[in-house]
């Protein structure tokens, strides 16, 4: 049995060397060289950073086209708006414009013919029109007063007898296009056409027609339906509601000098009689079987 009492002696004698595996020289300058400054990880700086996010984009730049420019806004629409607002004022402005006026009127293959136009302060109007019934024959006079619409005959070469006038309607009605000579129109109810932002209408400024002042615009009708508002063309109006130009297929109206007052109404050429009004086609020829044989008796 193991003493327990007795002292535990420490060994005396020469102590035995611990052996340790010996160090290649590369092992050992790693072991004592310092760690490298650049080994250490470190937060990249702001610069490089910004750099780093811009640089993808920097490449699809220099490698890509760049895109097209945008093209410009289309401001047609917005002219066209401008100048339908525009010609609509002056027609509004033509029909609070009471006057008494001269037009020539041009047509191909035909003399030029003078339109006499008045507009009478109480609203009445009247048109006379040089060659406006039988093809160019015999003189006519169109009027509107409060008791209808007229057509007046006027003294010509066809027809020597007085004036008389023959009442078609009322103020307002159409004329029938046997007895329409059309002139009067861009005078009359094509206003209400050019005031209507409803009717099938499409303005645009145009040049100026030769010698003739005011402002111009192209209208044509944006219906298919034959029986068109107004006839298209150029429609030209100074600056106080004057109409100063009309040019259409059918012939071109062009106001031949200054306008005079108006009068406080306009009078019919004639009395009104029971009778036929004057067509614009020309007369058929004579039947040369109502004409006497050459050699009776």
């Amino acid at each position: 049995m193991y003493d327990l009492s007795r002292p535990i002696r420490r060994a005396t004698g020469p102590r035995t060397p611990v052996r340790r595996s010996p160090r290649t020289p590369a092992i050992e300058a790693a072991a004592t060289r310092p760690r490298a400054a650049g080994l250490r990880r470190r937060r990249p700086s702001a610069p490089l950073a910004l750099f780093a996010l811009a640089l993808p984009a920097l490449l699809v730049a220099c490698s890509a086209d760049p895109p097209p420019a945008p093209p410009p806004p289309d401001a047609g629409p917005v002219a066209v708006d401008a100048a339908r607002d525009e010609l609509a004022a002056l027609a509004a402005a033509a029909q609070d414009r009471h006057l008494t006026a001269h037009y020539k009127f041009s047509r191909g293959g035909e003399a030029d013919r003078t339109i006499l136009v008045t507009s009478a302060n109480d609203g009445s109007w009247r048109i006379d029109v040089p060659g406006g019934a039988l093809g160019g024959a015999s003189d006519i006079a169109l009027a509107a007063t409060a008791d209808g619409l007229f057509q007046c005959a006027l003294p010509s070469a066809a027809r020597p007898e007085p004036p008389s006038c023959v009442r078609l309607g009322d103020p307002d009605d159409a004329l029938p296009r046997r007895l329409d000579p059309r002139v009067q129109h861009p005078f009359t109810d094509w206003l209400d056409v050019l005031t209507d932002r409803r009717a099938p209408l499409s303005v645009s400024p145009a040049q100026p027609l030769p010698g003739v002042p005011g402002t111009c615009y192209s209208v044509e009708t944006t219906s298919a339906s034959l029986n068109a508002p107004l006839d298209v063309g150029i429609y030209c109006y100074d600056q106080d509601g004057t109409p100063t130009a009309v040019r259409t297929d059918y012939g071109t109206l062009t106001l031949a000098g200054p306008p005079a007052p108006a009068p406080a109404t306009v009078q019919l050429a004639g009395p009104v009689v029971e009778g036929e009004p004057l067509g614009t086609a020309s007369p058929p020829p004579p039947d040369p079987s109502d004409s006497p044989s050459t050699g009776t008796q």
